[in-house]
This record gives C-alpha cells, sequence and structure tokens, in this order.
C-alpha cells in the first residue's frame, strides 16, 4: 500500500540514520502466481534479536522502498506491549522483495486504511449497543434473550461478513457485500435499517434454521453430532483488530458431548481481501483422539454438494445454489488439510424442534439437520484449523458457477501449502 514518502523517508531516518548496514527483511513468493493481500506476522523477539533496539516509545513499520506498507502492532496477551507486527505484501509470481524495518514514535503511526473488523455489543438500557472487548454470555440454564447487537459475536472483512449467535444456538451465518467496506458497526441499529432486507451494502444472506449454518461446530462421536452450544459458559475475547487482520476467540467450558465433559476455544481470524475467514478449535477434556465437525446448511440446496481436492495438501466441502435469502447464488465452503479428514457425509432434514426444542421463540433446535459436514480428527489441547468460504452472485457474476468458486478454493489452497518466505539478512 502506497503512503507518503515523506513518512517513509523520515521513519527510515530514525531507525538507520546512524547505522552503515542495516538489517533487511527478504520476502519470497514460492509459486508462479500474483498474491495480492498477503499478510505477513514477525514476533517481537524476532525483531528485537535481529534489528537495533529502538527507543521507548517507538513502533516498527515496513518500507518497500519509497511505500509504506500497511501495518498494525499487536499486544496478543494483553500486557500492554506489542507482541506481534502484522503487515500485507503484494507480490508478482516468484517475486522475491528486500524490505525495510523502520520505526516512528506511536503517536505518529500511519492511519491505515481499515479492512478488518470485529465487534460484540451488548444492549444497554437506551436501546443502544455498547462494544465490548470481553463478555460472558448469559447461562444457557437462563430464560432465552436477545443481548448482543445482531444477536451475534461479527467479524468482516472488504469481501463479507460473517457472525456467530452469541447465545445457546451459536450457529454461523453470513453478511453478503455488494461493494467493499466496513457495516457491522451499523448493523441492527437505525442507521441501517433491516439487515435481512437487500440494500445498498447488501444483506443477510443465508437460513440456517437448525443446521450449523455457515461452519458451526459439533462433535461427531459414536454416529451422533453434538452442537457446540447450550455450554455451561461461552466467553467472548477480543485479541486485536485492525487494517489488516482482526483476532479474537470464543470460550466454551461444560460442552456436553455424550457422557464427557470438554472445553473449547475457537480462534477466529480475519483478513484484507479474502472470501473466507480462519477457525482454530483447541478442544480439551478428553483422551485419544476425536472427530471435529464443520458444516454448511442444505436447507434451500437443490444440486449435489461437492467433495474434492481443493490441491494435493487440502480437502474442499462446498455448495454452490439459489440458496441465498434472495434467491440468488451463494456458495459456501470449508477447506482443511486432506490428511485431518476422517468423514463427509449429510445430516438428516428432518426438523426435530417439536421433539427437541431449545430456543422456542427462535423455533430452534440443538439437534443438528440439514447440514452438509465434515469431520477433522483431534487430538486433545491441540489446535485444529479450517477456512470457511462464502461467495455471493449478485456481488460479483463469477461466484454464480461453481467451477469458478472452486478455481477460487484451489487458488487458496496452493498459497496456504506454499507459504511466503520470510528471512532476515
Amino acid at each position: 500500500m502506497k503512503r507518503n514518502l515523506l513518512i517513509a523517508l523520515a521513519a527510515t531516518t530514525l531507525l538507520f540514520g546512524s547505522c552503515a548496514k542495516e538489517k533487511q527483511l527478504v520476502v519470497e513468493n514460492p509459486i508462479d502466481r500474483s498474491r495480492t493481500d498477503e499478510l505477513l506476522v514477525l514476533d517481537r523477539q524476532q525483531i528485537d534479536s535481529s534489528f537495533p533496539a529502538p527507543e521507548a516509545g517507538m513502533l516498527p513499520l515496513v518500507l518497500n522502498g519509497n511505500d509504506t506498507l500497511a501495518s498494525q502492532v499487536d499486544d496478543l496477551d494483553g500486557d500492554g506491549t506489542w507482541d506481534e507486527l502484522a503487515f500485507l505484501v503484494n507480490f508478482q509470481p516468484n517475486e522475491k522483495l528486500t524490505l525495510q524495518l523502520a520505526y516512528v514514535p506511536a503517536d505518529a503511526y500511519p492511519r491505515f486504511e481499515k479492512r478488518t473488523n470485529m465487534r460484540l455489543g451488548i444492549e444497554q438500557e437506551d436501546g443502544t449497543y455498547k462494544e465490548v472487548d470481553y463478555y460472558r454470555a448469559p447461562s444457557a440454564s437462563e430464560p432465552f434473550k436477545i443481548i448482543a447487537q445482531g444477536e451475534s459475536v461479527s467479524w468482516e472483512n472488504d469481501k463479507m461478513g460473517f457472525r456467530t449467535y452469541f447465545d445457546c444456538r451459536n450457529v454461523k451465518d453470513l453478511f453478503g457485500k455488494l461493494k467493499p467496506g466496513l457495516i457491522i458497526d451499523k448493523i441492527h441499529t437505525p442507521a441501517m435499517g433491516s439487515y435481512h432486507q437487500l440494500a445498498d451494502w447488501g444483506m443477510d444472506v443465508l437460513h440456517c434454521g437448525n443446521s450449523l449454518g455457515s461452519g458451526g461446530l459439533a462433535m461427531l462421536e459414536n454416529d451422533s453430532l453434538y452442537r457446540l452450544g447450550s455450554t455451561e459458559t461461552y466467553e467472548y475475547q477480543k485479541i486485536t483488530e485492525g487494517p489488516v487482520r482482526s483476532v479474537c476467540e470464543l470460550k466454551y467450558g461444560g460442552w456436553k458431548v455424550a457422557d464427557q465433559n470438554l472445553a473449547a476455544v475457537e480462534r477466529i481470524s480475519v483478513f484484507p481481501g479474502k472470501y473466507w475467514f480462519q477457525s482454530d478449535v483447541t478442544v480439551s477434556g478428553f483422551e485419544g483422539q476425536k472427530q471435529l465437525v464443520t458444516g454448511i446448511v442444505t436447507s434451500y440446496l437443490t444440486t449435489e454438494p461437492e467433495h474434492f481436492k481443493a490441491n494435493a495438501d487440502y480437502d474442499a466441502i462446498a455448495t454452490l445454489d439459489q440458496q441465498s435469502e434472495n434467491k440468488d447464488e451463494l456458495g459456501m465452503a470449508v477447506v482443511l488439510k486432506a490428511d485431518e479428514v476422517t468423514t463427509v457425509a449429510r445430516s438428516t432434514d428432518v426438523n426435530y424442534f417439536d421433539q427437541y426444542p431449545t430456543v422456542p421463540e427462535k423455533g430452534f433446535s440443538n439437534v443438528i439437520s440439514e447440514t452438509y459436514y465434515v469431520a477433522q480428527k483431534i487430538s486433545n489441547d491441540n489446535p485444529a484449523r479450517h477456512y470457511f468460504a462464502a461467495v455471493w452472485g449478485l456481488e460479483n457474476p463469477e461466484w454464480k458457477e461453481m467451477a469458478n468458486f472452486k478455481a477460487y478454493l484451489s487458488s487458496e489452497a496452493e498459497k496456504w501449502s506454499n507459504p511466503i518466505v520470510v528471512t532476515i539478512q
């Protein structure tokens, strides 16, 4: 991202004015294809051990010649000091770039365009919503009540918006976008109006019902699905939010799976320019191996869902049909490491709400139906990663065809298989 040349020169002078030979970052794209908005991350220890120590109150930037790359410094452990530098780089096929590191005072750090966002807004007495960085949801044993803006924890980039209900349902949902921009701060407010109706920005495009929606979680145990919902505790913790990435954690205690009592943490990360978010799920409280499930709602599906190789390393399950709430094309997919896949299947289409009601006000049951799902082998306390992607045909006619969606997923899988090579020289 191009920035003012004077900022770049001033920043360079601050760090290197007295250095005869400074170290540099060398970053290389190892594949023969262009890569836009590639997120790279350097941790504090890596930087401090390789570059001259800055003065107190200085923050790092990354320079590509005269351009200052979009970046942010993130305090991941909440101790008041930054832990990682995250920045975006664009690459041509097989391109190698030499970048410089520079420092500026914290109050002079550039204001880069914000392209990711994360939000939990809690309803106040006057009907407005106050954003919080941490909140514990009411117990699932208490009477059902909507307390969150848009009913949900929400995250977005300039391509898509995502959310998960901040209550015992814990189903993921989608906001389709017709243009770049960030919208979740206005969801469920008079400034936007109903997000269920098509507007100039887009709309809520997904019907979830009793399914897993767009990437909800469950456990497959003895041929039964146990939704990650109605847990004893459910907490939201924002980790970071900024122009190049936003990250939060959803923490669950007392997850009843058969006769077991498990805990889980889902770390959700969203980056600019992508039609997907990254989910890293850590489950604890068991021995041996289990099968974590992620799925896609099939309520309006008239075509067969597909299971295919995204590339040599990754499997994908995907649907694409006129299945949006606007009755137009919506594509959804889960992509994960092929050697972690254990089962791909489709749940019953029977709605068992009458027999197993969980939220009568919403006609919702924790019994999972109308879902195409993939199971992933996991071990205790070890994060398991998957990517959930969604595209909307009204945003781009390219997404009206499954072949185009599959090509996009394969392209992204190649990037995950071939990360940018970063060295300090």
